[in-house]
């Protein structure tokens, strides 16, 4: 089964053409101890896919199919979901609430991928392998560990 995995992690890896992202999976991709968690907040400034042709498009969905599969097989993946570009920003100014709506002519957030990866250059690793660099000109990714307990208290925030 192991190399099996493996097996399938480098015929993608080949296929993405990145090399760092494939050793970096087929070196430490299999691990079965605890692992710390990131989240990958995948941003684009305005509609980075709106120049691709739906043949392009096609292919860089099945591209991020592809990466999906190879984390979750491997232990990596928690969560990930593309986001709908409408939505509402709320705040809260001099306790007044006021709503808005996302602008999505400038840099949104359009998707996420929840990870586990043992320090945050394990997880940007795994962040340079997302098929939204290779297809979005404009990507950028932020890589933030998540906070899974409170120091002072002790509360340990619940998991999916």
């Amino acid at each position: 089964m192991e190399a099996t995995i493996l097996l399938a992690m480098a015929f993608i890896c080949a296929l993405n053409g990145d090399s760092d992202f494939c050793a970096y999976l087929c070196e430490t991709g299999l691990k079965q101890y605890p692992m710390n968690e990131f989240m990958l907040l995948i941003r684009n400034e305005g509609d980075g896919k709106a120049a691709m042709s739906p043949e392009q498009h096609l292919e860089f969905v099945k591209k991020c199919e592809d990466y999906i599969g190879i984390l979750q097989k491997v232990g990596r993946l928690v969560a990930a979901q593309p986001l709908i570009s409408e939505g509402k920003i709320i705040s809260k100014k001099k306790g007044d609430w006021i709503e808005s709506t996302v602008n999505t002519a400038k840099e949104i957030q359009v998707g996420y991928y929840h990870i586990r990866a043992d320090t945050i250059e394990d997880a940007i690793m795994i962040a340079k392998g997302n098929p939204e660099f290779e297809y979005v000109a404009n990507a950028s990714i932020e890589v933030r560990p998540v906070k899974s307990k409170e120091d002072q208290t002790g509360y340990l925030y619940p998991k999916g």
